[in-house]
């Protein structure tokens, strides 16, 4: 596809910003074009949060997104909000952790990431947002892996450097776990 466009919801302190500033990061270092659109709610932390990321080949018009290629929902009300906003036949990446509604549509697919159960069981419980990045990245194929870490290494400094590994390791994981639902 010659534009990827994301919109990632979720509560404050769930790392959806980190997401999109992540996925932003990486395509730039691929030498794609690229927006990353922030929107907070009037909370920090546990109030509503989400942001716009577009990937693309070529030179992009506007940050807005009108249709999106996937949303990645990380709480109930964030796939209340989006999901009418994903174009048919895309796709929807829900955090069934926490979300125990169904998507209203049977035009899109979705997928299913339990986000927090894996982010347990990786014993990195506050990873739960980089296991659903892996399952983005592995769907989507927007970026590498490969840059994923760089564009870490060069955003991670001093402390936050060593969660580095951490995070690669819940990244990977979605590999191993679609494994086993397929």
């Amino acid at each position: 596809m010659d534009q990827t466009r994301i919109i990632v919801a979720g509560f404050g302190g769930q790392g959806v910003m980190l997401i999109g500033e992540l996925i932003a990061y990486t395509a730039m270092l691929e030498d794609k074009s690229v927006t990353w659109l922030p929107s907070y709610g009037p909370e920090m932390r546990g109030g509503t949060a989400n942001c716009s990321i577009i990937v693309s080949e070529y030179p992009i018009a506007s940050p807005v997104i009108s249709e999106a290629t996937a949303i990645i929902a990380m709480n109930g009300p964030s796939l209340e909000k989006f999901e009418t906003q994903v174009m048919s036949g895309g796709m929807c990446f829900i955090n069934s952790s926490l979300v125990s509604i169904k998507p209203k549509r049977n035009d899109i697919k979705i997928i299913n990431v339990d986000c927090n159960r894996i982010a347990l069981e990786l014993g990195h419980d506050k990873c739960a947002n980089m296991v659903m990045l892996g399952a983005v990245i592995y769907e989507l194929g927007i970026v590498s892996t490969r840059s994923l870490e760089e564009a870490m290494r060069l955003m991670f400094k001093n402390k936050k450097a060593a969660l580095i590994s951490a995070n690669m390791q819940a990244i990977s994981a979605w590999k191993s776990e679609y494994k086993k639902v397929v």
